[in-house]
């Protein structure tokens, strides 16, 4: 059967996308490919075998769009204001944690945070179909 092994975004800083993922997530390079005119370097965490590839193309300067068919990748986590606390620590300026709810019943504690490329992320609390 298939299995998803990474998610890839294109990054203008490779070091300020390192440290913001190895700061904030807990990611370190796992492996790390140099061609003449890009590199791909794979994060990973201890938490699983997935990974975020970044690629970097040497020669571009100018931000990239993500159009508007990108939504968002996400991460789970045991303590979210913790998380949250932590990332606005490192100046990453979260929003506020929010609660979705359905018919009264909390499904979800989460909150959105931007890498430095613009990427969204949604930062949720490990709960019900969430863990």
């Amino acid at each position: 059967m298939p299995k998803i092994i990474h998610t890839m975004i294109r990054v203008l800083d490779p070091e300020r996308s390192k440290k913001f993922y190895g700061d904030g997530f807990g990611f370190i390079v796992a492996h790390q490919l140099n061609f003449p005119n890009f590199t791909l370097i794979y994060l990973r965490n201890s938490e699983n075998d997935f990974e975020i590839e970044l690629t970097y193309n040497h020669d571009r300067k100018e931000p990239y769009t993500h159009g508007d068919g990108y939504g968002h990748y996400a991460f789970v986590t045991e303590n979210i204001q913790e998380m949250h606390d932590k990332l606005t620590a490192m100046g990453a300026s979260p929003a506020a944690i929010k609660e979705f709810k359905q018919e009264g019943e909390l499904l979800a504690r989460f909150f959105f945070v931007v890498d430095p490329d613009g990427y969204k992320i949604e930062v949720l609390e490990k709960w019900g179909h969430y863990h």
